[in-house]
Parts: structure tokens; sequence; C-alpha cells
């Protein structure tokens, strides 16, 4: 089907013919119906207008999960503005550098913080860019900051509460941009993904078809909203299908055990799984009526793909995407979901393994992960060389992540580019020691990252977190003996109570490898 111009379009009339149905089941107040949340789309739209909003002009929002959260995003797209939702746990100094890359016409905060003078304060005068030139800022109105929270109190709120709920859908075009999603930054300044109506529409009607989306499916919602996995791949499926989703404000194992057996999908990262597997009590009966349980945001251990598939009787389907392309590939709904493998390419999105150059590497062998497709974002805010240094003449974009596909092709992902360890001239890829650590019974998670080494220029470093008893490295040694070739084999070992996390579960590698940089600086 084709793209719909904007998005609100398809969304909205999915809500009309859906009006009466529940739309939002909350733990702590009144479910809203498909009608009571189109009214409040209506009304975020039109007090975003009041504010001076016009199309292409930003909306920052840092908010709390909440059913005016979502009416804020998706009011935002029926006023044509552009989203940028962020981390509720940003401080301030990180929130001024985002106040200042995106220029927002309307930064949405929470009531908490409303009155504070940091550098969000409402004197703060910021340029408001057009996204057509790529983050070009030029003169304008001063921001204006209004607040939101969980319980839908709030200066925003209060404006929507006195606005008209049935204005006009502004006309965008499928490549005006809809979103900007900014990249974690645990690697130098973060990078704001600008993502365009058919990106989301595209992506969304692929996902529905992939995963079989079902009338009478119930989503079970336990991610954040700041997030392309909570935000647009979650509910996008279901609210273009207007089918009801099980709204909890954050993951909480017992409340999700006792959400489950109403719910017939659930998305979460790695460890949302992890956790339950380790809840007292856990097991096949919560999940009878789960048709389809996905995984994403994070590598996929197979150590827990396999301990799913024996707690809960049936194995997770794991995907691949990123910020700048929402979801690239999925294993299939049905047919083997292969352990290690994150499936195949979404229908209309093209995905090859490249070397350096950009050329294509024969099958089953290791190289840089190169998308093309409607679902792929149209490059980084305010950053035209970073956008041409990571996009290839014909189009493909270099994902920085390194990968294989086999003969039928399937993808795998082998790590990061930035994450291979070159050890004596020999490459190691660290997922393939991480997978073989992770089988261990006295290890419960591991990261493999490389350091410096005055002998070797990079010597691989293994970061445990022991199930018991620390690990040693003759243990890890041992355990690799045979499996692995001997150059493959970590150098030190240094057991940690847990690895550091970004918000959705991703291993802090760069914070890691700046922490245990020294860690050789004494030998040679």
């Amino acid at each position: 089907m084709s793209a719909s111009g904007n998005f609100w379009k398809p969304l909205a009339a999915a809500f009309r013919g859906a009006a009466e149905r529940e739309c939002l089941r909350l733990p702590d107040r009144p479910s809203w119906s498909f009608g009571a949340l189109l009214e409040a789309v209506g009304r975020a739209a039109e007090a975003l207008r009041g504010l001076g909003l016009a199309p292409g002009d930003r909306v920052l929002a840092q908010v709390d999960k909440s059913p005016e959260a979502l009416a804020l995003y998706l009011g935002t797209l029926k006023a044509g503005g552009v989203y940028v939702p962020l981390n509720t746990a940003f401080t301030d100094a990180e929130l001024a550098f985002f106040l200042k890359d995106a220029t927002p016409k309307v930064f949405v905060g929470r009531p908490q913080e409303e009155q504070g003078q940091g550098p969000a304060a409402p004197g703060l005068g910021l340029g408001v860019g057009r996204p057509e030139t790529g983050g070009r800022r030029g003169a304008s109105p001063r921001m204006r900051r209004l607040s939101l929270g969980p319980s839908g109190e709030g200066t925003f709120a209060e404006r929507m509460a006195a606005a008209a709920p049935d204005g006009p859908t502004a006309r965008r075009a499928s490549g005006d941009l809809a979103a900007i999603l900014y990249t974690s930054g645990t690697t130098g300044r973060p990078k704001g993904a600008m993502l365009t109506q058919a990106n989301l529409e595209s992506n969304a009607r692929a996902l529905r078809s992939c995963w079989g989306w079902r009338d009478d499916d119930v989503l079970l919602h336990i991610l954040p909203m700041f997030h392309a996995h909570g935000l647009f791949i979650a509910l996008h499926c279901a609210l273009l299908g207007a089918t009801p989703t099980i709204f909890l404000p954050r993951f909480d194992a017992l409340q999700v055990m006792g959400c489950l057996p109403e719910s017939t999908v659930m998305m979460g990262v790695p460890t949302h799984y992890s956790r339950l597997l380790d809840a007292p009590g856990f097991g096949r009966r919560h999940c009878a009526g789960i048709r389809l349980f996905v995984c994403g945001s994070a590598p996929l251990a197979e150590q827990t793909f396999r301990a799913w598939e024996a707690c809960a009787g049936t194995r997770l389907l794991e995907r691949y995407g990123m910020s700048e392309t929402i979801v690239i590939a999925s294993n299939p709904l049905h047919g083997e979901r292969r352990p290690g493998s994150v499936g195949f390419p979404l229908p209309g999105v093209a995905v090859r393994i490249a070397d350096q150059q950009g050329g294509e590497r024969p099958r089953g062998q290791v190289g840089l992960i190169e998308v093309r497709g409607p679902n792929l974002f149209q490059g980084y805010w305010g950053m035209p060389e970073k956008t041409a240094e990571d996009f290839r003449p014909d189009g493909f974009f270099i994902t920085g992540d390194l990968g294989a596909m086999d003969e039928e092709g399937r993808l795998s992902v082998v790590g990061r580019a930035k994450d291979l360890i070159i050890s004596g001239g020999s490459n190691i890829y660290p997922k393939e020691i991480e997978t073989l650590l992770d089988d261990l019974e006295t290890v419960a998670e591991s990261a493999v990252i490389g350091v410096p080494h005055p002998d070797f220029g990079e010597a691989a470093v293994a970061l445990v977190a022991p199930a018991q008893a620390p690990v040693t490295l003759e243990e890890v040694r041992s355990a690799l003996q045979g499996r692995l070739a001997r150059f493959k084999h970590p150098k030190q070992v240094v057991n940690l109570d847990a690895l550091p996390r970004n918000a959705m579960g991703k291993v802090e590698k760069a914070r890691l490898r700046e922490q245990w940089a020294g860690l050789f600086a004494g030998e040679g």
C-alpha cells in the first residue's frame, strides 16, 4: 500500500472505525477508548497550534509514559510537527544539548521540573530551524515550555482541555519529517536520526504483515515511549489496526505476570525476559495465551533464548533494527526461529554484507551490514557531513554493525564495527566469545571488549557478572580451550556485580572500554 502523506491520516481512520473499542487499558485509571484518544489527539494538535507550532517545527518531549503523552505524540503528527522524544533520565546538562541542537518551538517536560531555573527555563530563546535544510537554524520566536505529568496533569494538559478537538490535519508529504530520534550518545555527540512520514508508515505496515497482527490481538506494552521500540514498533502495530493495548507505566515482573493471561503479544528487551525467568513462580501457565513474544533493542543471548523456550514453552522472535531504520529484519512468524540469527530482511528492505568499500561479500563471510529501503531515515539532523559519510553512493546506509548472511538469506549480527578487536593483527569478534562465556554455569552475563595492549596493540578482556563465585582467567581459558583459537582467548577477566546498560538494555561497551583502558598499562 502506498504511503498516506501524513501518517496520522490512516491512524485517525482506524480510530474512527473503532471509536467505542477499548484502546488503552490502564492499571490505575479508567481505560481509554479509541474515540477518547482520537479526541485527545485533536485537542493536543490544537493546543500545539495555539503555541505557534507550524508544520516542520519540532516538539521536544521529556515526559513520563501516559495516555496524554501518546496524545502529544500523535497530536504533533496531526499538526504537522516533528516529534523529538527524550529519555526521562537525562539531566539538565544533557537536556541543554538537545534544546540547542533540535531548536524546538515547544518543549514539554514534567511538572516537577517546570519551575526550575536550569537550561530549560522559559527565558532561554532558541531559534527554530527548517527540517528541509537538514537542521539549518534561523530567527524565530522563543521556545514555549510546558509540562505534562503521568496522571494527565500539567500546563500542557490544561491547554489540551481548553482546546477544540476537531481541527484540521496538516498536509504533509510522505518525505516530510515526522520524528527525530537521538541515538544513545554512548560515543561522542548524540546524533538525531530524521524519520519521515513514509518511514513510520511503511515499517508499521510491514511489521503488522510479518507478525500476522490480528483483530483480536491485545498488546502488553511495557516499554518506554522515548525509543523506537516502544513508541513506534510496538504501538504502531496496535494503533494502525485499532486493537487494545495493556499500557503499563514500566516493567515490573509481577505486574507483567498478572497481565500476560489477558494478552496475546508482548514486546521486550532481553533484560525483560531474563527478569521474568528469574521471577518466582513464572512458567508456562502465564504464557499459554500469548501467540508472540518479540525481543529486540539489544542482542539476545542464546542462553536466554533456550532458557525461555524451556520455561515458557515458546520461542522468542528476535528482530533487528535501530533508530535510523526502525526494524530491518525479523525472524519468521511461521518457521524456524534460530538462536543467534535476527532472521530475514523485511519486505522491500534490501540488506547486504559489504567490505569497507561497499562491495558485497560472499555469503557466510563477516562484513558491514548495509541497508536500503522505505524504512531508511533521511539523514542526521544538522550533520550533513556525517550523513554523507554513512551513506554509499548507491543509497545504502552503513549501519556500523558487523554481520553475516547465510545461503537462505538469514542475517546474523556479530557486533558493532567499533567493537571489533584487532589483536596482533588478527580480528576478534566479541560476540563469538560472549556466546560461549554465557553458556558457562558460573557466568550470569558477559561482555568482551578490546583495550590497549603494549605488545598486541589490543587485547580482549572478558567482563563478567558471576553467577556465584568470581570467575577466574584460568577457568575461562579452560572453557574456551579447543572451542576457539588461542588468539581469541581473553587475556584478562574482570568480575563485576552487573554490566552497565543503557535505557534499552544495551551493554555500554564504550563506557567499559574507557573504564578499563589502562588495564595493561604497566606491562610491556
